[in-house]
């Protein structure tokens, strides 16, 4: 199997249960992220597993404390039961926020990437149609309620270019025959659709993102709305 950039994979998420529960959390418990020259902006951190399960913002194990659940997600049951359904050892569990405005410089986590046994998974809680997610040059159209994996080994960098938050639930995983299975079933599935045979599927999702950007004032939202029907018309040109 050849190296995987990126995968959307078939895991169900509660998003809406998610949402809410997002709500209600007090804003003391976000914490700016610790990677300060790594981003400009405001870039929280809210952590449901940690070392030690202390409230930290670390994705990565501190003097050899096993990772645990924090007190937090005592009171998200619907973040608790997505992590259950991961029938594979988790390691670090967040929320990230990346305010309106922020930027995440580009950069690497390296040694994270599924060929080398640990994967990070994205899942779209809250995000606009203005946050702009590179990896490795090639932009992702992360929508919410999916579960997305990126290759963090490869240079990503990120913009929220919008007037709200993007909030994207953050799990570090380990691989096991589980998640092999599910990987598997996610590139087989890509395999057997073409990338326009992939847009169109999604045609209703992109046809509403294009249809809010158009009622947004601004160059910019009419501009990612053109780029945005073009891929859709080329799409269905190309079938």
């Amino acid at each position: 199997m050849s190296i995987i950039k990126s995968a959307i994979l078939n895991i169900p998420v509660p998003v809406k249960s998610i949402q809410k529960e997002i709500e209600i959390l007090q804003s003391g418990h976000w914490k700016p992220h610790l990677n300060r020259h790594d981003y400009e902006g405001g870039w929280n951190v809210l952590s449901f597993r940690s070392p030690g399960g202390d409230l930290n913002t670390l994705a990565e194990s501190l003097n050899n404390k096993p990772f645990a659940d924090t007190p937090l997600l005592e009171h998200c049951p619907a973040v608790r039961s997505l992590l259950n359904s991961l029938q594979c050892e988790k390691l670090s569990a967040r929320l990230l926020n990346l305010q309106a405005g922020a930027v995440i410089k580009e950069h690497t986590d390296k040694e994270l990437y599924f060929e080398k046994g640990e994967v990070r998974l994205h899942f779209p809680v809250i995000t606009n149609p203005f946050v702009e997610f590179y990896l490795d040059n090639e932009r992702l159209l992360m929508q919410e309620g999916e579960c997305w994996y990126i290759n963090a080994n490869l240079p990503h960098r990120l913009a929220n270019k919008g007037n709200s938050n993007r909030i994207h639930l953050v799990v570090d995983c380990k691989v096991n025959d589980w998640l092999r299975e599910v990987f598997n079933q996610a590139c087989t599935a890509k395999t057997e659709l073409r990338d326009n045979e992939l847009l169109l599927r999604d045609k209703h999702t992109l046809l509403q993102t294009i249809n809010e950007l158009r009622r947004q004032p601004g160059s910019a939202a009419a501009e990612l709305a053109n780029e945005l029907e073009k891929q859709l018309q080329q799409a269905e040109n190309g079938l």
